[in-house]
């Protein structure tokens, strides 16, 4: 028997984790693994419950709902390959670790196709037997160039876009078009060092450590919910050249460990953040 996910979120009060479980134990469900968690201040309620059960439906969840509050949210998931299309400009490094993880399941996803506006990453995608498309971005407006990605991301209907490196801004008509959906990668730590060129950025101004940022994107550039961050060290030695390879690696895997979590069903988005159940 497969298991299933409740995912809850809604303002806190006393009694919620007993008013939950109580409904969990009256339809004889085994608890495999519970997570809660309550932000101080908003005094808001999340929770993530795995349970020994593949079949619940309608009936237990409307259950759930009468013994919450009534602006909650639940929601009842499963980790199965997820679809997904992945968006990517020149560089390989993020799009070949997801097409390798996809195909050696170490993500729970189906990568339907690649998009990119040059055919650079067509032999990559290829050789894992992934359909690509080139949509060229040159000679069109920014909208006629969304509406042909969008008719082509359709098709597949993915549950998210990832951007493993795709050079382009979105409109915020394109953003709507997926919300929450889409997952970017940015090559700095934000909020540090938004927007284009980041690596010479930090090389002008010194740092000692570089990162990379996965988040959500939104209409606000390099602003939408984080999902995942990391770091490496770095010293003087380093060219703006030098830090731009040395951050290849901290993308790709803050790329698909964001991805992961999302597919997993880890990530609650709360106004601009996000709650992680890692």
């Amino acid at each position: 028997m497969s298991n299933q996910i409740i995912l809850i979120d809604c303002p806190d009060e006393k009694g919620l984790v007993y008013n939950i479980t109580k409904v969990v134990y009256d339809h004889e469900l085994n608890i495999i693994s519970n997570q809660e968690f309550v932000e101080i201040g908003s005094d808001y309620f999340f929770m993530r419950t795995v349970v020994e059960n593949n079949g619940l439906g309608k009936k237990f969840k409307n259950k759930l709902q009468s013994v919450l509050p009534a602006a909650a949210n639940v929601r009842l998931a499963s980790i199965k390959k997820r679809p997904i299309v992945i968006l990517a400009t020149k560089e390989p490094h993020c799009l070949g670790d997801l097409l390798l993880k996809n195909a050696y399941g170490e993500l729970p996803s189906d990568v339907r196709a690649v998009v990119s506006n040059h055919q650079n990453l067509q032999p990559l995608a290829k050789s894992f037997k992934i359909p690509f498309h080139h949509i060229s971005c040159d000679d069109v407006s920014r909208e006629d160039h969304e509406e042909r990605l969008k008719k082509c991301i359709d098709q597949y209907s993915p549950d998210y876009l990832v951007l493993a490196k795709y050079m382009r801004i979105f409109t915020p008509g394109f953003v709507a078009s997926y919300p929450n959906r889409i997952i970017n990668i940015h090559h700095s730590f934000l909020p540090a060092f938004a927007g284009a060129s980041p690596y010479r950025k930090a090389f002008e101004r010194g740092v000692k450590i570089i990162g990379a940022t996965s988040h959500f994107v939104t209409d606000d550039l390099d602003e939408g919910p984080i999902i995942a961050q990391n770091v490496i060290p770095i010293n003087h030695t380093y060219t703006a050249e030098g830090m731009t390879q040395a951050g290849r690696d901290v993308e790709k895997n803050v790329l698909s460990n964001a991805l992961k979590l999302v597919l997993e069903e880890k990530v609650f988005i709360y106004k601009n953040r996000t709650v992680l159940f890692e």
